[in-house]
């Protein structure tokens, strides 16, 4: 994979995380969980359609998906796919960083071996 190719990728992957945090920080903001009943359910699509987060997580969507689809066309999807789950890596630390969850050992250990299987799949 060159490297013009590469950041196809990761950028697809970066904006996906990006879109995951946005999306739970817009959430967050209206309070939390979501509860959707027959008689609120147009009420709550407009407080959802209307936090900029949320706005700013689907914007996010919408072009990793276009860059993604520009990877997808330079290189195998058995290299690309599997690049992916770094975007658990991001999520993960952008989450402790920006929205304050906590990341136990068990999960930093989980995110290692991630990263490993990532850093085998790129050499090989």
């Amino acid at each position: 994979m060159n490297l013009a190719t590469f950041g196809f990728i990761i950028t697809g992957v970066l904006l996906n995380a990006a879109a995951q945090l946005l999306l739970k920080a817009g959430t967050n903001a209206m309070g939390g969980a979501i509860h959707l009943t027959a008689s609120n359910w147009f009420a709550t699509g407009i407080k959802v359609a209307t936090q900029l987060p949320i706005l700013g997580g689907l914007a996010c969507y919408a072009v990793s998906l276009v860059v993604w689809i520009i990877g997808l066309s330079r290189t195998d999807v058995t290299i690309a796919y599997p690049m992916l789950s770094l975007g658990y890596v991001v999520s993960a630390f952008g989450a402790w960083i920006f929205l304050g969850e906590v990341v136990p050992p068990q999960r930093m250990v989980a995110i290692g071996v991630i990263i490993l299987g990532v850093v085998l799949l790129a050499r090989s």
